[in-house]
């Protein structure tokens, strides 16, 4: 294969820096000296679907049948794992210090975190299994990023520049999905076991708050943020 000339490298980075998506670059961070808080708790009624796991090779490390449910409740139907977050906010709250690059793992033929929200940019994917996998990820049908990962401890960044629901698959492991919501500001939760959320220091203003959750998909609602108070939002999710 004939080598890339400079220029024509050069040239390219140029382009396909001017076709890709901002990487949450139009936001402006500053301090939020009257904010106000969202609070909320997400609930799903009905019965819970599951999805039936029949792994047909490497069962060494994969494991056997199992049923995996859609929707991880408490005992009070209380929803783990849904995201929550405000759209097109410009300008607010600086953005959390993460602890380390966000990064999916396969784990046992299992993408850990199974569901997980970033910032718009880089993320690392890894393999921590002794089998092939070939980690694809997807903003709706097209392809967000293909990375084979033939060895244990195998590790590739990929860049994620546009916000939105990227849904992960195996394609040596058919069975296997996860998922990675990208936002573009840092107005974002994610519920644990007892279902709440809690987003601050909220500038004043009406916004529209966003809930996914990988079976019911997302839903909007309108909500009213005013200056230095706290607004509560139940959620109840159904499909």
């Amino acid at each position: 294969m004939k080598a890339v000339l400079p220029a024509a490298a050069g040239l390219f980075a140029i382009l396909q820096f001017a076709v890709s998506p901002a990487i949450a670059a139009d936001y402006q961070a500053g301090p939020v000296t009257d904010g106000g808080t969202i609070k909320g708790k997400i609930i799903y009624k009905g019965t819970v679907p599951t999805k039936t796991v029949l792994p047909t090779k490497d069962k060494e490390t994969c494991g056997g049948p199992r049923k995996d449910p859609l929707v991880v409740l408490g005992p009070g139907g209380e929803v783990k794992d849904a995201v929550v977050h405000l759209k097109a906010v410009a300008k607010g709250k600086d953005w959390p210090k993460a602890a380390k690059k966000p990064e999916i793992d396969n784990i046992k033929c299992v993408f850990d975190p199974h569901v997980q929200v970033i910032r718009a940019g880089m993320i690392d994917i890894v393999n921590n299994d002794p089998v092939l996998h070939n980690t694809h990820g997807y903003y709706g049908t097209n392809t967000a990023f293909n990375v084979a990962l033939p060895l244990q401890g195998g590790r590739v960044t990929k860049p994620l520049r546009r916000p939105g629901v990227v849904r992960v698959d195996c394609d040596a492991h058919g069975w296997m999905e996860g998922w990675i919501y990208v936002v573009d500001n840092p107005y974002f939760a994610q519920t644990g076991a007892d279902g709440t959320f809690t987003i601050a220091d909220v500038p004043p203003g009406s916004y529209t708050l966003v809930v996914w959750q990988e079976h019911t998909g997302a839903t909007e609602m309108p909500v009213t943020v005013k200056a230095k108070e706290a607004v509560q939002v139940p959620v109840e999710l159904k499909k």
